[in-house]
């Protein structure tokens, strides 16, 4: 079996501007939209803890718990988590969190989001491949998630004559 990294790296290359991107990011209610969780009402604040129902199939019973980090406009949006805390009967509280990054870059035609997640070699031994494993895949679908997003929102501007 291959040592488990401590880190988790994606790149999508996403044919808009980089304000949209980051509206899309660092507005909370439309960061759920695509996300999965119900943030009707939040917002994304540095140094405080934003919480909402998790919308995604499967796991509604869940609770989405991030303590935003830093919110550098168009550059940075980034929020510390439990990985993969999936068990109701588990108080995660005390575990060391994982630092998730959505980094923005310029790119010809558009803008590139980098998302990292880093800091599983402080989970515990007994938790830590299945969440590396499991965030490994979310992360997949997180950025075909929002690339698709924004591809739907531009739709839509369109063809509200925007």
């Amino acid at each position: 079996m291959n040592p488990i990294s401590d880190r988790i790296e994606r790149k999508v290359p996403l044919k808009v501007k980089r304000s949209q991107v980051w509206r899309v990011l660092a507005n909370a209610e439309i960061f759920g939209q695509w996300f999965g969780v119900a943030l009707e009402g939040k917002r994304f604040v540095a140094g405080e803890w934003t919480q909402g129902q998790i919308t995604y199939p499967g796991y509604e019973h869940l609770r989405w718990n991030v303590l935003v980090e830093r919110v550098e406009p168009e550059r940075l949006f980034s929020f510390r988590w439990h990985p993969y805390a999936v068990n109701p009967e588990i108080d995660y509280s005390q575990e060391p969190t994982t630092l998730v990054k959505f980094e923005l870059e310029d790119l010809d035609g558009g803008t590139l989001l980098k998302v990292s997640e880093s800091g599983f070699d402080h989970i515990p031994d007994t938790r830590r491949e299945k969440a590396f494993r499991m965030d490994s895949r979310g992360w997949d679908e997180q950025m075909n998630n929002i690339e698709q997003f924004l591809i739907d929102s531009a739709r839509a501007h369109e063809r509200q004559g925007g």
